[in-house]
């Protein structure tokens, strides 16, 4: 029999932007009790589902709480997509991380939900204690910002359900050599059907924010998630897939030298950014997360 807190709990939590109030969906797991708890964010077009196995692992010691950044999954569209940036992704944070009632929780940020967790953990009184960053750092390679935008804010649709998925695995064949069911698994959560045609879940403006961003933007952009990691005290661990065209390992160096407690780890075969479905890439978090060795750099 599964243990009741291996089974995920569906919520919703009431957040504020300057067009309004919006709700942001989460997934929960293990005892809502216990006071460790672990946030695992998500990347550009993903969905917190795509944590599903890594919590079923790290429950039993945590309580693992995976939000829907608002425009996806299950959460709501906002208002004026102007709003769609790492600002109003901060201040959702926020408000979900009161809600669970613990002054400090640690995290797990994939892509755009470890620049959210950079951009948190730099303020004063940041409540982030331990931080792992998957395949991404405070640079971004700009080749990988035009894959990107070659495909988010597409109104795609699809004919089933199975079409949606396949597509979803093409954009992300970077994330490794998936099985058909572990492509099932986590895109499955990406669709949904409207009006007899299947579509992804993420409200296609979010790509405005993403491509009406200047190069001075990005530029401030980055000194600023420089001057966060800097900032930043407690143990972090940049983790790049071996093939990525997103995080360098000259960025990584970079980290190393530039944060108070960065270590790293490369997972070999993959790309933008490791599934974290593999038992190998969840014992590196597993490990990271217990604060021993994960057998990186």
């Amino acid at each position: 029999m599964t243990e009741p807190s291996a089974v995920p709990r569906q919520h919703y939590v009431q957040c504020l932007s300057p067009s309004g109030l919006h709700r942001m969906a989460y997934t929960e797991w293990g005892d809502p009790a216990n006071p460790r708890v672990l946030v695992c964010v998500h990347g550009l077009t993903r969905s917190s589902r795509d944590f599903d196995r890594l919590a079923a692992v790290l429950c039993g010691k945590y309580r693992v709480v995976c939000p829907d950044v608002v425009g996806r999954g299950l959460s709501s569209w906002l208002v004026d997509p102007r709003g769609y940036g790492v600002a109003q992704y901060v201040a959702d944070m926020v408000t979900l991380i009161a809600r669970t009632g613990v002054e400090q929780v640690d995290w797990f940020g994939t892509s755009m939900g470890g620049l959210i967790g950079m951009a948190l953990a730099g303020l004063p009184e940041a409540p982030i204690g331990r931080m792992l960053l998957n395949d991404i750092g405070p640079h971004i390679e700009p080749a990988a910002l035009g894959r990107i935008g070659d495909y988010v804010g597409r109104d795609e649709r699809f004919g089933t359900l199975q079409e949606g998925i396949d597509n979803a695995a093409l954009l992300a064949a970077s994330f490794g050599p998936l099985t058909a069911q572990e492509w099932r698994e986590i895109n499955t959560p990406l669709l949904h059907e409207v009006d007899g045609t299947w579509r992804y879940r993420y409200d296609p403006r979010i790509s405005e924010g993403f491509k009406g961003v200047t190069p001075e933007q990005n530029e401030q952009g980055e000194q600023f998630l420089w001057r966060s990691l800097a900032a930043f005290k407690g143990p972090v661990l940049a983790v790049r897939g071996e093939l990525s065209d997103l995080l360098s390992r000259e960025t990584v160096a970079k980290m190393g030298e530039t944060g108070q407690q960065v270590s790293s780890a490369e997972i070999a075969g993959v790309g933008h950014a490791p599934a974290f479905l593999a038992a190998d890439q969840i014992e590196i978090a597993r490990r990271f997360f217990d604060g021993g060795p994960v057998g990186g750099s």
